[in-house]
């Protein structure tokens, strides 16, 4: 992957975890059409990296996104936004539809279409002075219920974008919106601690799980247990099963001693 023409995205490679940091601080990196671009370019791009299992996206340890770019929306007319809506839906489901765990670190505010993005991720971390905030209401815009109504609940969501409030991090965590909470300044070093340990899994077996947590939504219970039963006989008594219980039972070994 050609990541020397990202202007406004930084892409970092380290324990086959992608880290993609939205980088336009003067912006606090509002969603301008190229900053959009270069996302989507780097989610459609990184699966077909075969030393990349998880991606951690992240506008680092200050912003997460302040969400539309403002000035660029002020330019539409109803005649015209058909390309710009476009665009972001592109982006989201670049994310949301991505093979790979996909991990979501909030340092700062995420609102409006950056909360969206934090939306689109399999999971969300934060630092304590993360804000989320869906406040499309606000400007007139309806806001993106699915998936944020499987993710909190029906009602939680409905409070969420009618109301157009922002959260802090305590918050987010309490309606089960942010998974776990870190000071200040240690985000990305945790986060970037639970997405190496993940990357270490069978990554094909990664990506089955994430597709599998996808599809169930959509079945009844009886077509969810076959399809889970499809799975696991697909992997138990692979290569790669047996290796990893060799090595989980020398492991349990040498503790015995």
């Amino acid at each position: 992957m050609d990541i020397s023409n990202f202007q406004y995205i930084n892409v970092v490679f380290s324990q086959r975890v992608a880290t993609v940091t939205i980088h336009r601080p003067e912006k606090r990196n509002a969603l301008s059409p190229e900053v959009l671009s270069e996302i989507t370019k780097a989610f459609k791009s990184l699966p077909l990296e075969s030393e990349v299992n998880v991606i951690v996206l992240t506008g680092g340890e200050q912003y997460f996104s302040a969400g539309f770019d403002l000035n660029e929306i002020r330019k539409l007319e109803k005649l015209n936004n058909e390309a710009y809506t476009a665009l972001f839906h592109e982006t989201y489901r670049s994310i949301l539809f991505c093979p790979l765990p996909v991990i979501c670190a909030v340092g700062g505010a995420a609102i409006a279409g950056g909360f969206d993005l934090t939306m689109m991720c399999d999971f969300r971390y934060a630092s304590d002075k993360a804000k989320f905030g869906q406040r499309e209401i606000a400007l007139s815009l309806t806001p993106i219920l699915d998936p944020l109504w499987r993710i909190i609940g029906l009602g939680r969501a409905k409070e969420l974008t009618l109301t157009g409030r922002i959260y802090d991090a305590s918050e987010a965590k309490l309606i089960g919106y942010v998974n776990d909470i870190y000071p200040d300044g240690q985000l990305l070093q945790n986060v970037f601690k639970i997405a190496s340990d993940m990357a270490q899994f069978d990554r094909q077996c990664l990506t089955e799980t994430k597709q599998l947590s996808q599809q169930l939504l959509n079945q009844d219970l009886d077509s969810s247990m076959r399809i889970q039963e499809w799975l696991f006989r697909t992997y138990i008594g692979s290569k790669e099963n047996h290796q990893r219980i060799d090595t989980l039972l020398e492991t349990l070994k040498k503790n015995k001693h």
